[in-house]
């Protein structure tokens, strides 16, 4: 989105209460937030915003800059996303509660859409630590990129080990980027940023708040395929995370821990309650996600569709399963072409059946293919 329209998506975010059903009330009505962000108070209220919520817009507007926010984004390294970006993660666009706005420094690309949220305890077990690292570790060198949210312990475990694994991973923080919450966390979120992104929906400036972590965590699972829990109690917010996944109808993972510990009494709960699948190592997840795939495609060579017919139905196949019929109505050919041309690309391992007639991609096509 341009900054001329993208500054007063920033500048309302800078009004407290605006989230995504507010957004959603001034688009329709307005048609765009540039003429919301003028518009006096009656508009605002025919809009549909409740009293209270006008009464703040008309408060603060006046005392922030819609120019000076992108001008703060831009000194500060950090640009601003929408849900009409096509970086923002498409998976995010599908939960009910979306944030209108991410801020991110790093750079979200296409593979990260294979993405897992591995979270847990803040104060882990020698068992959990290596639990910790070594499936964030092999997921990541198996090209699952790796999202958790920079806190002590698991958190922070998961992140170093997809860095060490040389993979992708996102970190999603409960401050504005320029807010480096803890603190000792300063030269990781850097390392991320470099290696995948450091993200937030919250203005720069925002400082920590018990408040924020709860929301922030229904990002993680949101923008993820599923959710890992590694060694987490009764009351942590690794379960809060798992409740989120479960809401959003996403796939919840849970690694056994010691049932005399405290620290696994959550986790154990999980497995117990059949909340989460019990898994061993990345494996069971690669499985259960229909990507055990994914690491052999990291020493795959990029291969070329052979016509026209199968650069067409290529761009409607997904790593997510997609039904021939949808590809066939994508692609505007004839079911027997599509069927042939899956057929073909299926014997060269360019893409597979995982049932029901779903197709997923298995390989990744030269960039001289993606470009055109």
């Amino acid at each position: 989105m341009e900054n001329e329209h993208l500054k007063y998506w920033v500048a309302f975010n800078r009004v407290p209460g605006m989230g995504r059903a507010r957004y959603q009330l001034l688009e329709r009505h307005f048609g765009s937030l540039a003429d919301a962000w003028s518009a006096p108070q009656t508009g605002l209220t025919a809009a549909g915003l409740d009293a209270k919520t006008v009464q703040r817009v008309t408060s603060r507007r006046s005392a922030i800059d819609p120019d000076s926010e992108i001008g703060a984004l831009e000194a500060a390294g950090v640009r601003a996303l929408t849900w009409h970006d096509d970086e923002y993660p498409a998976r995010l666009k599908e939960i009910y509660d979306l944030p209108p706005v991410l801020y991110a420094r790093g750079e979200l690309l296409p593979q990260d859409e294979r993405s897992v949220a591995v979270v847990g305890t803040r104060r882990p077990s020698a068992y959990g630590r290596e639990a910790g690292h070594r499936m964030a570790y092999d997921l990541a060198n198996a090209g699952v990129t790796i999202v958790s949210g920079l806190a002590r312990g698991i958190d922070a475990i998961a992140h170093q080990a997809a860095l060490e694994a040389e993979g992708r991973t996102v970190a999603v923080m409960g401050s504005g980027l320029d807010v480096m919450y803890p603190s000792e966390h300063k030269n990781l979120a850097a390392e991320i940023a470099r290696n995948g992104v450091v993200m937030s929906e919250h203005p720069l400036g925002t400082r920590p708040d018990a408040r924020n972590f709860p929301r922030r965590n229904r990002i993680m699972s949101g923008m993820t395929m599923g959710t890992v829990v590694i060694e987490a109690g009764q009351a942590s917010g690794a379960l809060i995370t798992a409740r989120h996944a479960l809401e959003q109808n996403r796939e919840v993972f849970a690694v056994p821990g010691n049932v005399l510990s405290p620290a696994s009494r959550g986790t154990n709960g999980l497995i117990r309650d059949s909340a989460a699948k019990l898994v061993m190592d990345h494996r069971d997840i690669l499985e259960e996600l229909n990507l055990s795939w994914v690491g052999q495609q990291i020493e795959l060579t990029a291969v070329f569709p052979q016509d026209e017919n199968e650069s067409q139905v290529l761009r409607w196949v997904t790593y997510d399963p997609v039904h021939i019929d949808e590809i066939t109505r994508n692609s505007g050919l004839e079911t027997s072409t599509v069927s042939g041309a899956l057929a073909m690309m299926e014997l060269r391992s360019l893409v597979k059946q995982v049932g029901g007639m779903n197709y997923i991609r298995l390989k990744e096509t030269s960039a001289e293919y993606q470009a055109v």
